[in-house]
């Protein structure tokens, strides 16, 4: 695969004052490589796709520095009964599963574990039912989708979502985010076509250590980047 990074190590506890800052600084860097793809490419043709709820504010400075569609795909994290910070898998509001690649070592009775994807996609839907757009959704087919986060700390959502948009037959998948883990990047090179990510500090623990500002966004401020 064809893959772009532009991330650094860094060891400072805080890389951005808030989700729009972020959003601004990758929509820069993303338009800066979008200038070096061909002039004559066929896929110029771009949509880009925020992971709500949190991704949207980031996601927006970038569909508008491309004067491209601003759409959603909604994946949630698949978790043990008895541990909702353990992600063993995660599922888009069509129906798109990943698991881990460890999940064999740690997952609960099979029972439990259709459970818990169905209480996961439950969430999805509820939530796309929310957040989708009310007129035409945005056609990824034979454009280049930028898949759009406000931080990947494990990937599996990220990975569901580009499992969606690859059987919605998009030309090629970018993988955006301000700060991921290092130890990540292979793997989020593998399932994009390109991935800008702009800091990748260690150690990572969480995505909002990063942010001085990293408030919950209500349904409606989510909403309204869509609705602009």
């Amino acid at each position: 695969m064809v893959t772009f990074s532009s991330f650094q190590d860094t060891g400072a506890t805080v890389c951005f004052t808030n989700r729009q800052e972020a959003g601004e600084r990758l929509a820069q860097t993303v338009l800066a490589e979008v200038a070096t793809l061909p002039v004559q490419s066929e896929a110029r043709r771009f949509v880009v796709y925020a992971l709500p709820r949190g991704g949207l504010p980031i996601a927006h400075p970038i569909a508008r520095l491309l004067n491209c569609p601003l759409d959603v795909i909604v994946a949630k994290k698949i978790t043990r009964p008895d541990n909702r910070e353990l992600a063993i898998g995660a599922v888009t509001a069509d129906g798109h599963v990943i698991w881990a690649a460890h999940r064999r070592l740690i997952m609960p009775p099979f029972h439990h574990h259709e459970s818990a994807l169905e209480q996961a996609r439950s969430h999805a839907e509820a939530q796309w039912r929310t957040l989708s757009p009310t007129g035409p959704r945005a056609n990824p087919a034979g454009a280049i989708a930028l898949l759009v986060d406000d931080g990947i700390a494990t990937g599996m959502t990220m990975a569901a979502a580009v499992r969606s948009l690859r059987a919605q037959q998009a030309a090629a998948i970018w993988i955006c985010a301000p700060v991921a883990p290092p130890d990540l990047m292979p793997f989020l090179q593998e399932l994009g076509d390109r991935v800008i990510v702009l800091a990748t500090p260690q150690p990572f623990n969480s995505v909002s250590r990063f942010y001085e500002e990293f408030p919950q966004l209500t349904t409606e401020e989510a909403a309204a980047y869509l609705q602009d």
